[in-house]
């Protein structure tokens, strides 16, 4: 734990950076699937609008198909201080995003250091406002205090990526979900910054530090405003040919329904409706079997596509993950 003040509860899920080259896809997957607002700013970039921040998703053209940077809003200077006090001391670089990157994400002070994965942490103050309204199919988006979603990675280091997540955010561990999927076992690590149950989750492969996902990321999340709006945005999926990762469910810990799409570049999109807020005066974390009460059975999954996968985590053995131990703690299990 850090012996400086506790940032919890002032940082928060701001914006997410996705490099592609499938820009027409990622259009109309997010516009006219997904149902967000959307704003081309060139050739190379666009960007995605849940609400009145100007960014919460930044596209920009390259061949990674993944997510190359989070962005996690602060409510104030002082936890912005505070943090990049917590990273330099730590001996780790940081750097402060020039205007036009600041302008492109939509916040007005802007800095950066290594993350997981490979995964660039951003930390910002001011997010800017638009001054356009909303064009959006959905009815809205729940962001907020809140923050916008969350982030699930796997990870064949679980300990020192919770430990990073501690050291830099102060996260609090929410719960734990053992599951078994093709006949891996999984011990998954929800971890919270704010009220939402988790903005971060670390899925790792029991006892094997191997990776079976290609990106960065599996999964990003978002909370429909209504019941509604994850139907009707269920069914664009289906009728404009996108794929179904996983069926409409209720989890276990957080109780949000929800169900996953594939994005265009490969790791999955969730939208989800309706999770409960962690009550901080009476949490104690838990562990649960399974990661849904009902629901989300894999949709289109082939043998293939799971030998795909173990072919992925042999790989993985081969190139180690990238950490930042300095920033880890140690590793926390």
């Amino acid at each position: 734990m850090n012996a400086d003040p506790d940032v919890f509860g002032s940082v928060h899920l701001g914006y997410i950076v996705m490099e592609t080259n499938r820009f027409t896809d990622w259009r109309r997957f997010g516009t006219d699937a997904i149902g967000m607002h959307h704003d081309d700013l060139s050739r190379d970039l666009m960007r995605f609008r849940l609400d009145d921040h100007a960014c919460r998703f930044l596209l920009r053209r390259g061949p990674a198909e993944d997510v190359v940077a989070i962005g996690w809003h602060l409510d104030d200077h002082t936890t912005f201080e505070q943090i990049e006090a917590r990273v330099r001391a730590h001996g780790v670089p940081v750097a402060t995003g020039t205007a036009e990157e600041a302008g492109l994400r939509g916040v007005e002070r802007l800095l950066r250091f290594a993350g997981p994965k490979g995964i660039t942490q951003e930390i910002y103050t001011t997010p800017v406002l638009a001054a356009d309204p909303l064009t959006m199919l959905a009815s809205g988006w729940v962001t907020g205090d809140s923050g916008m979603g969350h982030v699930a990675i796997t990870s064949a280091r679980p300990a020192l990526t919770r430990g990073y997540f501690d050291t830099v955010f102060d996260a609090r561990l929410t719960d734990y979900i053992d599951e078994t999927i093709s006949g891996v076992k999984l011990k998954i690590r929800f971890l919270r910054v704010d009220e939402r149950h988790h903005s971060i989750a670390i899925a790792a492969v029991h006892g094997l530090p191997i990776d079976p996902i290609r990106t960065r990321v599996q999964h990003l999340n978002i909370q429909a405003a209504s019941l509604d709006d994850l139907a009707r945005s269920y069914e664009r999926i289906h009728e404009l040919g996108f794929d179904m990762a996983l069926s409409v469910g209720q989890h276990t810990n957080d109780r949000e329904l929800s169900y996953y799409a594939r994005t265009p570049s490969g790791f999955e999109w969730e939208i989800g409706w309706n999770p409960l807020v962690v009550d901080e005066s009476t949490w104690e974390p838990s562990t649960h079997q399974g990661i849904s009460v009902w629901g989300h059975t894999p949709v289109g999954q082939t043998i293939v596509d799971r030998l795909g996968q173990f072919r992925i985590a042999a790989r993985s053995l081969l190139h180690p993950e990238k950490t930042v131990p300095a920033l880890s703690g140690g590793g926390i299990p």
